[in-house]
């Protein structure tokens, strides 16, 4: 994944410098918002679950909106470069619902504190709303300077490049919308010949609470994230350049909306990792490092199946596997292959204390199915020519796996298991390389006799490449037709058992002609050439490990619970799999603290959340979701069975036909969950906690 650039200002950003100073006034509370001295008496407003987006085509708010998107928060955006935009003036921000005043957005995202112009009627109109119903106000990016509550950078603050340098979660921020992070937070430096982040750190003034800060020359720290409160307003300050890759961001965007919404809005968000280990019981074949191809592979003459020398765990690989498990609080799920294990037995003497080993440990893993012997599942595969295409009949017609064997293939698998002892879920299935699953150019279409297949083994959830769909669909039309789970893969290749092989392989693929690579990185508009071959002896520890880790890494915080997928020799010989996900646990254990925990669904829970997902934001996009807050009471309405995702603070009670209960479960330090109406109910009713 590339972070990209971020422009790096000697200047504020438009606008800005001739912001007036706001005068000091009190925080807006968290749940009871009081609009004014001479309203006490008026209804307490209705509070719309809808966040208003201003956006300059800026990334900083380009990195809000994803996160806002992302989580399933609704947002209005509002382009400041179309001419024919809505003007923001009392009548679009407000109005009354049944006698009652209604804020229509619970919060505003602007590029900057003086979007529409220090002197604007927008401007006086979106303070005087923010004042009226205490909606808070973000402001994306932004200088230090007096009109946010900071000091000028050069009354002891600091300006330039942050690439490299680690901030602090202060005692405030900890305390308020950042308490999920451990304390430190680095900014990314991924390549020293860019500069990826600038931002302005400047000392606080009277009214300003620091969230994030640095130290600074001549003593003392000073912010790039903190709360301004002035003239009965709150703002929250950002004074950092970022883009929504940057895992600096990707670390504050949950703090970043539950501040902006006040702890309460639609969408949730989870820090999700699951690892699938395809190829458990078979062997793979190995990297060819003087032919530069893999036995078994059509362009790979001189080889037939998996080679002289396949790779294969063994049983001190297993008992490593169970180890690090154990160690290191995470579970790996093992996709495996029963009868691919059944033949290895019949071609080494009829044992096989592998899997012996693994099914002896088969409680300390999850299992899914990856079909008997791993068979290719789509068309009929013509080998004759390079690349592989799809056999014809007479007629040209597509030759097709058929039924049976697809059926037979899943089927004899699941029981396989079964009579191990191993749990298995029937509705989880991966198929070899997502055969059956259109594959281009080749096969353009799904086997038509997939779904079939699917529906006799009572399969929902179908494994499938994120890197060529990267969004679940369904197979088949028939009601409660499986749906697939994309798989990110991890760049660690299924072909190699030893870091020496992997880089080699690496420098093939990512390395040009003219220095002895495939060149496949400078025919591939998608791919990047390195600027030289890593050197073999140290280039996966020094290159690989960091940057696979870093890519993995950015999913775990971007809210994507989509798994990876490696293979069974990734765990065998130097183990090459460990490293990289050290690395990603350790990272990710480092920045957020322990009420924040990486989350590691099983495919079929991956596969129902994408699925809620989509429904959701169909609902949204269509208009066909209602909710909003008075006092500290939240209602939601939406369409009849369609689950709706909602977060709010701790203490939060949903209102049962008889009585309350508990809402949701506990998560980076606030309550959230999937919820629907109870029985006889129309709405979701939540009560909020007044303190």
């Amino acid at each position: 994944m590339d972070s990209g650039r971020i422009r790096t200002p000697r200047t504020a950003p438009r606008g800005a410098r001739t912001a007036r100073v706001a005068a000091l006034a009190a925080a807006a509370l968290l749940v009871t918002v009081v609009p004014s001295a001479q309203a006490v008496a008026a209804p307490v407003p209705r509070i719309d679950l809808t966040v208003l987006v201003v956006d300059d085509g800026g990334s900083a708010v380009e990195a809000i909106t994803a996160e806002l998107k992302g989580s399933g928060v609704p947002y209005r955006r509002i382009d400041l470069d179309d001419p024919n935009r809505p003007v923001l003036d009392a009548a679009f921000l407000s109005d009354t619902v049944d006698g009652r005043p209604r804020a229509k957005y619970q919060g505003v995202v602007l590029p900057h504190e003086t979007a529409f112009g220090p002197d604007s009627a927008e401007h006086t109109a979106l303070r005087t709303y923010e004042r009226t119903f205490g909606i808070p106000q973000v402001d994306a990016y932004t200088w230090s300077h007096p009109g946010v509550g900071l000091d000028y950078t050069n009354e002891g603050g600091w300006s330039g490049v942050l690439d490299g340098t680690t901030a602090g979660v202060t005692a405030a921020g900890r305390a308020g919308p950042f308490r999920y992070l451990s304390g430190a937070l680095a900014f990314e430096d991924n390549d020293p010949s860019i500069a990826e982040s600038y931002g302005y750190a400047g000392r606080p003034r009277a009214g300003y609470t620091s969230y994030l800060d640095v130290p600074v020359d001549g003593g003392g720290r000073a912010s790039l994230v903190g709360e301004y409160t002035a003239d009965g307003r709150r703002e929250l300050v950002v004074t950092f350049a970022y883009n929504q890759y940057q895992r600096q961001f990707r670390a504050l965007a949950r703090g970043i909306v539950e501040w902006l919404t006040q702890g309460v809005h639609l969408g949730q968000s989870r820090n999700y990792l699951s690892v699938h280990v395809d190829d458990v019981f078979a062997p793979d074949a190995r990297w060819d490092t003087a032919r530069n191809c893999t036995p078994g592979d059509f362009d790979c003459v001189g080889d037939e199946g998996e080679g002289a020398d396949p790779i294969r765990m063994t049983v001190a690989d297993a008992q490593y596997a169970a180890a690090w498990q154990k160690a290191s609080g995470f579970t790996l799920d093992m996709v495996y292959n029963g009868g691919q294990g059944e033949q290895w037995k019949t071609e080494h003497g009829g044992s096989d204390p592998l899997t012996d080993r693994l099914v002896a440990d088969r409680a300390q893993y999850r299992w899914i199915n990856h079909t008997y012997t791993h068979p290719f599942l789509g068309c009929v595969q013509d080998n004759t020519v390079v690349p592989w295409r799809c056999a014809t009949d007479a007629s040209g017609n597509t030759l097709w796996v058929g039924r049976s064997e697809l059926s037979g293939q899943i089927r004899n698998n699941h029981n396989w298991a079964v009579g191990k002892g191993i749990s298995v879920d029937r509705s989880e299935l991966v198929t070899g390389e997502h055969s059956g699953l259109r594959t281009f150019p080749q096969q353009p279409a799904d086997n038509p006799h997939l779904a079939g297949a699917l529906a006799d083994n009572g399969v929902k959830w179908l494994a499938s490449d994120n890197s060529r769909e990267p969004q679940q669909r369904s197979l088949g039309t028939a009601t409660g037709a499986a749906k697939t789970v994309p798989r990110h893969p991890m760049n660690v290749y299924y072909n190699v058992g030893t870091a020496a092989e992997m880089t080699d392989e690496y420098n093939w693929v990512y390395t040009s002609r003219a220095d002895g690579g495939s060149g496949i990185c400078e025919s591939n508009p998608a791919s990047t050439c390195l600027p030289a071959p890593l050197p073999v002896a140290t280039g996966y520890a020094g290159h690989i490990v960091p940057q696979e880790a870093r890519t993995a890494l950015s999913h775990v915080l971007g809210n994507d619970p989509r798994p990876h997928y490696v293979h069974q020799s990734n765990l065998a010989e130097e183990r090459l799999l460990y490293p990289v996900l050290d690395r990603v646990l350790a990272d990710y254990r480092a920045l957020f603290a322990p009420s924040a925990p990486v989350v590691n669904p099983r495919q079929k829970d991956v596969g129902t959340e994408l699925n809620r997902r989509a429904a959701w934001d169909q609902a949204l996009a269509a208009g066909k979701v209602t909710a909003y807050r008075i006092g500290a009471t939240v209602t939601v309405k939406a369409p009849a069975g369609l689950a709706a995702p909602i977060t709010a603070p701790e203490g939060t009670r949903k209102q049962l036909l008889l009585g309350t209960a508990a809402f949701g479960s506990p998560y980076a330090g606030t309550r959230s969950a999937w919820t629907t109406p109870e029985v006889l109910q129309t709405s979701v009713t939540l009560t909020l906690p007044t303190a």
